[in-house]
């Protein structure tokens, strides 16, 4: 619930308004599990919203930690279902990957998440409920540094319900989150990214590319085959301009499909000039898929020549893949696992 839909609750229970913002405070800040601890509510009110109102409506089926100490949960939801979500270390960063569906309806040929389809888009409290699941993995003196919109599904296909958790995360009374330090991520649903500018939701934005031109992007994302490269390339752009805020666009490395030098130099005149970052993310394995990665000299080779057309490159790091939380692993089940820029 946002301040103002529990304040609604409690004056409908007889309670004074005033306490809803210690409660949320409990739940987001202190890592509350249960009304039990809330000192400064009543015992009679404590009672009743653990009677009526439940804290929270998900729970951590499995847990599962990589040797380089990336976490992935599986979150089980009042349906019976469950989402995936991942804890992701780096020095002094604790980095929350949440999920946003139930499935994805998107079908990237590569991603596991897609291999079911899409069964439904998950509630705001239940994205919200992923990063509070993992502050608590970290102990009381644990925080949740960033998050990242990158799990199970496509975002902005679920656009009121992530509008809403993203409203949640950044509030004063909620987990405090800056969008500054949320990127929410999506592989080429355009229409929403007006509406987030209108509401003044503005995270980090990540557009996944994963091709230098629109015959191969048709290939690896056949069902938004209508949008065309240079509309994520402008929409990016355009974004920024509205924001001010981070846009980088994302790119799987397929071996053989759209890793030769020639692809990104390609790509990289394109982006010439326009000082956006580009993610190279070395395909991470899907079992039942046909792709791999491409060897290191060809990555390097391909970061090369992206480099040498001016654009800013980085390779994401292989976190998690010991327990099938690398990007693009995520699904919800136990125990799973030429001629240069520069002189052109």
């Amino acid at each position: 619930m946002t301040l103002p839909e529990l304040e609604e609750a409690l004056e409908a229970r007889g309670a004074e308004k005033w306490r809803a913002r210690p409660i949320l405070l409990w739940l987001h800040r202190r890592g509350a599990v249960s009304y039990d601890g809330m000192t400064d509510q009543s015992l009679e009110l404590r009672a009743e919203l653990s009677r009526e109102l439940p804290l929270t409506r998900t729970a951590v089926l499995e847990h599962r930690t990589a040797p380089d100490g990336t976490a992935k949960f599986l979150v089980g939801l009042d349906d019976g279902d469950a989402v995936e979500a991942v804890l992701i270390p780096e020095d002094d960063r604790r980095t929350v990957c949440v999920s946003t569906q139930v499935g994805c309806p998107v079908g990237c040929v590569f991603c596991a998440s897609g291999l079911g389809g899409l069964k439904r888009g998950l509630s705001a409290g239940e994205i919200v409920e992923q990063v509070l699941h993992a502050r608590r993995a970290l102990g009381p003196e644990g925080r949740i540094t960033s998050v990242v919109v990158m799990g199970v599904g496509e975002p902005l296909l679920n656009f009121e319900n992530v509008v809403k958790a993203l409203r949640i995360m950044k509030a004063s009374w909620g987990m405090g989150i800056g969008y500054n330090r949320i990127t929410l991520s999506t592989v080429g649903i355009l229409g929403p990214l007006a509406a987030l500018v209108e509401r003044k939701v503005t995270p980090n934005l990540a557009i996944s590319l994963h091709a230098p031109n629109d015959a191969i992007r048709r290939e690896v994302v056949p069902s938004l085959s209508s949008v065309r490269l240079a509309d994520l390339i402008r929409a990016g752009l355009g974004y920024r301009r509205a924001t001010g805020k981070n846009v980088t666009f994302e790119y799987v490395l397929l071996d053989g499909v759209n890793d030769d030098r020639r692809h990104a130099l390609e790509l990289g005149k394109k982006l010439r000039g326009e000082k956006v970052k580009v993610n190279v993310i070395p395909y991470n394995r899907v079992e039942g898929l046909p792709y791999r990665a491409p060897p290191p000299e060809r990555v390097d080779r391909f970061v090369e020549a992206l480099g040498r057309c001016g654009v800013p490159v980085t390779v994401r790091k292989r976190k998690g893949d010991e327990v099938s939380a690398a990007c693009g692993q995520l699904r919800a089940r136990r125990g799973a696992k030429e001629e240069g820029c520069l002189t052109s």
